[in-house]
């Protein structure tokens, strides 16, 4: 599909100053970084010498992170427990912006941490401290009371769902229809274990391999994506749902024009450093969207603020499939700011 640069270039600069709220798992990703140069005398297993450490929001953080990097406005709802890792939440929020009055803490949870060990730029494992019983009953009402008590101040909202207990059928089922009620357009990343939850969301986005899971088969080539976008277009009763196919770009359904359109990846194969430089070589075939860690969540991010910007979702999907490329480029959960976003649709758009 043809794409207008100066469109998008415009959509990237309106998107500053929008309010949006995310809802979801916030957790928190660590690394522990280091070098490999032997293994261990005690099983086939690498010894990682130590060399630093450091933190970033993760899970709906990401998203929210994603968000104020590129000038919104966001209001951060989310449950962790009063303990180390919930504190560092609320630090890594404050650092980057954000506020923490939607964060409640619940003595009763602990908060989801994934530490990743990575040597000479490779991760050599992740270990994942979590439990993921839904909310209490008390809780959830608090929580959903302060999400309904926001969203005459916003101009869309995204839930972001990693199946760690926050987000509930009754919970997405009563924001969804307080949202619809109050014209707030509702972006989700849905959990593959919650199938009747969204329905009425503005968007849907989830990976193949998710999409493939909602219709109970491997989704393998351009047919059997436009029947799982088809599908889950009436199974969630949405506006439109964007599937992400690593370096094949991306999909999108709409209700108006089911049958979708592809967002191709970007023809050029340049590394992250010289996005906007000089001396891109755009006749070369390049790589996209790779669902690295974030990537998935810089879609729904920049998804999101072009919805909430009035932009339609043809444009909005490209310039989403533009800045995950971005991300792709960088280790580790990232994000992008608009400079970076702006040269990208430049290069690559």
């Amino acid at each position: 599909m043809k794409t207008d640069n100066r469109k998008l270039a415009r959509i990237v600069t309106a998107l500053r100053g929008r309010r949006i709220a995310v809802v979801g798992d916030f957790m928190l990703d660590r690394y522990v970084w280091g070098t490999a140069e032997r293994l261990s005398p005690e099983g086939p297993v690498p010894v990682v010498d130590f060399m630093n450490e450091s933190q970033a929001l993760g899970g709906a953080g990401n998203v929210a992170a994603n968000l104020t990097a590129l000038g919104a406005a966001v209001l951060s709802f989310g449950v962790v427990g009063e303990d180390e890792p919930g504190r560092a939440i609320r630090e890594c929020l404050v650092t980057a912006g954000m506020t923490t009055k939607g964060l409640l803490a619940d003595p009763s949870r602990i908060t989801t941490v994934k530490t990743r060990i990575i040597a000479r730029q490779h991760q050599i494992v992740r270990v994942d401290r979590e439990r993921r019983e839904p909310l209490s009953r008390a809780v959830e009402e608090s929580f959903i009371r302060r999400i309904k008590a926001a969203l005459g101040r916003l101009d869309a909202l995204v839930i972001s769902d990693y199946d760690k207990g926050v987000v509930t059928d009754a919970l997405a089922d009563r924001v969804l229809t307080e949202c619809h009620r109050r014209g707030v357009p509702v972006l989700v990343k849905p959990k593959t274990t919650r199938l009747f939850a969204y329905r009425g969301a503005t968007a849907i986005v989830c990976n193949a391999k998710e999409a493939g899971f909602f219709v109970t088969r491997h989704l393998d080539d351009d047919e059997s994506i436009g029947e799982a976008g088809r599908a889950l277009l009436a199974h969630f009763g949405c506006s439109a749902v964007v599937i992400t196919r690593g370096g094949k770009g991306l999909n999108v359904f709409e209700d108006t024009v089911p049958r979708g359109f592809h967002v191709p990846a970007t023809s050029s194969e340049v590394t992250y450093a010289r996005v906007g430089q000089t001396g891109v070589d755009h006749a070369s075939h390049g790589r996209q969207v790779f669902d690295v860690t974030g990537a998935g969540d810089t879609v729904l991010s920049v998804l999101a603020l072009a919805v909430a910007a009035r932009a339609p979702m043809r444009d909005a999907a490209v310039l989403a499939n533009v800045g995950a490329g971005v991300v792709v480029g960088k280790l580790g959960t990232s994000t992008i700011t608009p400079g970076e976003l702006l040269a990208a649709v430049r290069d690559f758009a």
